[in-house]
């Protein structure tokens, strides 16, 4: 057995527990996350090269077992796909850079240092354990757990409206997970019936999915599919993550919609398609018509805000909606992009989120009119919000360029309907992104939360005078400083080094998406993988 999985899932829990006493030396405590963040970030790397050089013929590489409650049939099953692995890769990219933007966060009154950093080592660690399970049942089980962190970190350490939205977020979240129990306790018992002895084991699962009957296939997908649709989240099952996405600390809201929304997608992958294909063929044309509509309407939605972190928040249902057409237009192509989507997705709204999060600390404000001309005071913090803005439209070069191109491409041959209709998001991309730089960043400097800042004289809406503009030493709102470019300049690497070369991170999803497609039981209805 490989150990080298179980420790990459105990090691940041054993570093939730390390800081959290630690509330008392805000500094050590910070230093000890970092420090832990960072040894995970290097455990992952040792992990990607560990699964590249595998040499193995099972579904699953570096596998872990021990058995955890025999009368039930479940293990403590560990084991990873290339699916799984740019996941962890994900999650530990973010998490050191999270923990560096909230070095110097303000924090509610009564709100300890100790305590948010312990929250996102335990988010951290409890995410590895969802992507890294082969255990149904154990995977149900970190599912659940990985809301208990994120409910503190909304309700605790948020905004304004904190305890609403994270109630909200719990509630539509735990429903959905006590929906997936009943299909998870349902599948055990079809298991017993097929297998001649119930299991959670998701290899054994996956080789009786073909022998049970459509009907049966259809009832345990639904109850699955819609703790997938919350999460992920698509419409009409999205409501929760505006007010999350805008009442979350930010480096909370970055783990929130950067990673943990992608379990369910994640889950689409991993569950719903390999364990219940014919139900998966059956109930696509629903699930892709939720995809386009998603796309449409998010667009649409994020065009109408005036709040900063809600139109980012919007601007992700709309990514979610192509994420989920690629899923279920069954081509590896298609796979290939929505897994990759999801990576470069993670990237680029959580750039997004970071440069919003600049943004407020520097004007107190996350409404959109309260700000103007801050290129002309914060050059390169402009320079950010549009690197990041043009990744999220997907501009050719950029890293979810070749993931939009994948998923369109290959969902074109079996839906060219709905891809077409996906299509018409990318313009809307395109429109509510500049739209919403330019009101930020371009023209003379105005807004109320700009002028306050340099400590100018007028209300919303006015401008300086241009001769005031140019004399004023505009110090009030700074631009990046060295903690703040250290934190922006990783994600801008990626999105351009992902948008020139994704090749290598295609080479570890392929093989697992081809399987996967394999599972669904279809033929591929392209040749082979763009890259």
């Amino acid at each position: 057995m490989n150990v080298l999985l179980l420790v990459l899932l105990v090691l940041p829990l054993v570093g939730a527990l390390a800081v959290a006493p630690l509330g008392g030396n805000p500094g050590l405590a910070k230093l000890v996350a970092f420090g832990f963040s960072i040894a995970s970030l290097v455990l992952t790397a040792v992990t990607w090269f560990a699964y590249v050089g595998a040499d193995t013929d099972s579904r699953f590489a570096l596998e872990f077992s021990v058995p955890w409650i025999p009368a039930f049939g479940t293990s403590f099953a560990l084991g990873i796909d290339g699916i799984a692995l740019v996941m962890l890769a994900l999650i530990a990219v973010l998490v050191p850079i999270v923990m560096l933007f909230s070095w110097e966060e303000h924090l509610p009154e009564g709100r300890t240092a100790a305590g948010f950093f312990a929250l996102l080592l335990a988010t951290q660690g409890l995410l590895v354990g969802v992507f890294v399970a082969t255990d149904v049942f154990l995977f149900y089980v970190f599912f659940e757990a990985m809301l208990v962190p994120m409910y503190f970190m909304i309700g605790r350490f948020g905004g304004p409206r904190r305890q609403y939205a994270a109630v909200k977020f719990f509630l539509y979240s735990l429903l959905g997970g006590l929906i997936m129990l009943a299909s998870v306790i349902g599948l055990f018992v079809v298991s017993g019936e097929e297998l001649g002895a119930g299991t959670f084991t998701w290899v054994e699962l996956q080789r009786m999915a073909a022998g049970v009957d459509e009907t049966t296939q259809v009832w345990l997908f639904l109850g699955f599919f819609l703790a997938f649709a919350i999460k992920a989240p698509l419409v009409p099952f999205h409501t929760w993550l505006p007010d999350a996405g805008a009442e979350a600390p930010v480096g909370a809201v970055v783990l929130l919609v950067g990673v943990l929304d992608k379990v369910g997608t994640f889950g689409f992958l991993r569950y719903c398609l390999p364990l219940f294909p014919l139900a998966s063929q059956r109930l696509a044309p629903l699930v892709l018509t939720l995809a386009v509509i998603g796309v449409l309407y998010g667009a649409l939605l994020a065009v109408g805000q005036t709040d900063m972190k809600r139109f980012v928040a919007y601007t992700s249902i709309a990514h979610f909606g192509f994420i989920a057409l690629g899923i279920f237009s069954f081509s590896s192509q298609a796979f290939a992009g929505a897994t990759l989507y999801m990576v470069n997705h993670g990237i680029s709204t959580g750039m997004l989120f970071i440069v919003v999060g600049l943004l407020i600390a520097r004007g107190g404000s996350r409404l959109i009119g309260d700000y103007g001309g801050v290129h002309k005071l914060a050059p390169l913090l402009a320079g950010s919000m549009l690197i990041a803005g043009l990744s999220s439209l997907a501009l050719p070069g950029t890293n979810s360029f070749i993931s939009e191109f994948l998923v369109l491409v290959g969902s074109y041959p079996r839906q060219p309907v709905y891809t077409i209709l996906a299509t018409v998001g990318i313009i809307f991309a395109a429109l509510y992104v500049l739209w919403v730089y330019q009101q930020v960043m371009q023209g003379p400097v105005r807004g109320a939360a700009v002028l306050a800042a340099v400590g100018a004289k007028g209300g919303p809406g006015t401008m300086l005078d241009p001769a005031v503009e140019a004399a004023r030493e505009p110090s009030g709102f700074p631009d990046l400083g060295k903690r703040e470019i250290a934190v922006l300049t990783p994600l801008i690497v990626l999105i351009l080094v992902l948008g020139f070369f994704p090749g290598p991170v295609l080479d570890v999803i392929t093989p697992s998406v081809i399987d996967t497609l394999s599972e669904v039981g279809l033929a591929d209805p392209v040749e082979g993988l763009v890259r």
